[in-house]
């Protein structure tokens, strides 16, 4: 089995951070988000990844390299235009061969791994061998073309939302419905036989002119090919906004290990689940966790409250954070309150004359900005 991972978004949702970074590659608990979908394949076992790259794919390939520090090897597909998930199927025909394979959203983050999803599939194909497409068994019992991921969601109007009959089987998928057939959502990550590929071939592009891969699962399901789901075990959140981020960010850092390996003077204090990372250094300051403070920052006469994450390189003087993602090389002097915040890499945040009580900001790579 094979991985593909999208990740050729432009992240409109997340600017200004997103015009000098790649919003695949914003940090949550000091990792970038596209790492969490690769450590994930990794773990399922799956090793060929191909990674759907667009305007700054200089800057994935960077980042991510050959794959090899994950244990995995790494091709990257470029893709021209945004046209639509089902166009990325369509342009990765040559790497995904007739392969099965997994399909994930590199700005989506899950709290459940992959290799359960994986060995239902992989059961599922030892009992039945694949059957062609006008031959294909009705109901759950042959072997699915796909498999799709759900969760119930407040909202349905704002997802791909999927139709079960009262046997539990996917018999229609519907875009962003007015009036949505269920409240079951589409998570971000697929599963595919071989035969998606007739499927992605066959459809017209949607009304906004992209191929959608909702299209191609109903064009499937219309032929007769089962598609089969699972339900989300745990949380989902799409990072492709702050606020969605910064509660991604809050997540992961509620499951971190805590571990000083920088240097904390007598003056300082580290509570709760805080992880210190070597060449840090905390002088006469607190840092409340869950937090984590990046190698070679230093943090001076400051308190760092819950879910904050201060990225590498990072200088935090008389100032209080909480729950705010620091990217690297940020520096914050003199703020007497920072809170739900994201700042890019090597931004800055110091305070003026007039004294204010609480800031909230959302501030792009080497910006600058006075509190008055």
């Amino acid at each position: 089995m094979k991985g593909l991972i999208l990740s050729g978004g432009a992240g409109t949702r997340l600017r200004p951070i997103t015009h000098t970074s790649a919003k695949q590659l914003v940090p949550v608990a000091n990792k970038p988000i596209l790492f969490y979908g690769i450590e994930d394949m990794a773990e399922a076992g799956i090793t060929e990844i191909g990674i759907i790259v667009g305007s700054t794919a200089a800057e994935i390939e960077a980042a991510v390299g050959d794959g090899s520090r994950f244990g995995v090897h790494v091709s990257y597909l470029p893709q021209d235009e945004p046209l639509g998930l089902a166009h990325c199927v369509l342009i990765a025909r040559d790497f995904l061969g007739d392969d099965d394979f997994v399909m994930y959203l590199g700005d989506n983050m899950l709290e459940q791994g992959l290799g359960g999803f994986i060995a239902r599939w992989e059961s599922q194909h030892t009992a039945a061998l694949q059957p062609a497409l006008g031959d294909a068994p009705d109901g759950p019992t042959g072997a699915p073309a796909a498999q799709i991921l759900l969760t119930p969601v407040p909202d349905p109007q704002r997802f791909g939302v999927a139709e079960l009959d009262e046997e539990g089987n996917v018999v229609a998928l519907v875009e962003k419905p007015e009036d949505p057939p269920s409240d079951l959502a589409l998570v971000g990550v697929y599963l595919f036989s071989k035969l998606i590929h007739q499927a992605v071939a066959a459809i017209a592009p949607s009304a906004r002119g992209e191929l959608e891969i909702t299209d191609a699962i109903q064009w499937l399901i219309d032929s007769g090919a089962p598609v089969h789901h699972d339900l989300l075990d745990g949380w989902w959140l799409d990072t492709g906004k702050k606020d969605p981020l910064l509660e991604s960010n809050r997540r992961v850092l509620e499951s971190l290990e805590a571990r000083v390996d920088g240097e904390v003077d007598a003056d300082s204090k580290v509570d709760g689940r805080v992880v210190i990372e070597a060449g840090a250094r905390l002088v006469n300051s607190e840092v409340r966790g869950p937090a984590i403070i990046g190698a070679g920052s230093v943090i001076t006469s400051s308190y760092i409250g819950p879910f904050t994450a201060v990225a590498a390189n990072c200088e935090v003087t008389d100032s209080e954070i909480d729950q705010s993602v620091i990217m690297e090389g940020a520096r914050i002097r003199a703020v007497p309150r920072l809170t739900d915040s994201l700042m890019g890499r090597d931004s800055e945040v110091t305070r003026g004359a007039r004294r204010s009580q609480a800031t909230r900001v959302t501030l792009g790579d080497h910006s600058t900005v006075e509190l008055a």
